[in-house]
């Protein structure tokens, strides 16, 4: 695709202000939400695209994108400056995000279930997300509790829990299973 979108930074989120252009890049892999429409099913609304941060990163990153705040164009470096300003841990969550998209998954914020990800093989509206992903430094300590809390919250909305620890610019995927005695 030749086409580069036009997005605007306001506060901690880009958004793209032309309509035609939020529906066509929604549809490219069901980036961003449309302004006050929490779960679209399709392309048809009448709604600038808000994008987080994580996700205009990978766009920029992806040629797909060109960020701007106020008449100037920010550049990829000026943009993940920003993003490290407003995310805990940004590199490792952007390493786990760019990661998952490459392999052809859909990833949305995991916020509403405390985790870093959801993700999707199909994409939001086509089917529940089947997995979590919290992101995670290699030689972090993880508390039995915490991994009780991730058992009960995956098996409780049906869905597998992932760890993703990042080890410099490596990334080793845990997926626990759940199992009833």
């Amino acid at each position: 695709m030749d086409k580069v979108f036009r997005g605007v930074l306001i506060g901690n989120r880009v958004f793209i202000p032309d309509i035609e252009d939020s529906k066509e890049l929604w549809s490219l892999g069901f980036y961003g939400k449309p302004l006050g429409i929490a779960k679209p099913k399709a392309p048809d609304f009448d709604k600038p695209l808000i994008l987080d941060l994580l996700e205009a990163v990978y766009l920029v990153e992806e040629g797909l994108l060109k960020v701007y705040k106020g008449d100037d164009e920010l550049s990829l470096d000026a943009l993940i400056d920003i993003a490290r300003d407003n995310y805990v841990d940004f590199d490792i969550r952007y390493l786990v995000y760019k990661d998952l998209r490459k392999n052809g998954f859909v990833v949305i914020s995991g916020l509403k279930f405390g985790v870093d990800f959801a993700v999707y093989r199909k994409g939001p509206g086509l089917e529940h997300a089947p997995f979590l992903v919290d992101v995670i430094k290699a030689g972090s300590e993880v508390s039995g509790d915490e991994l009780v809390r991730a058992g009960r919250l995956a098996t409780s909305v049906r869905k597998r829990f992932i760890y993703a620890i990042v080890d410099g610019k490596k990334i080793k995927y845990v997926l626990f299973k759940w199992f009833k005695p």
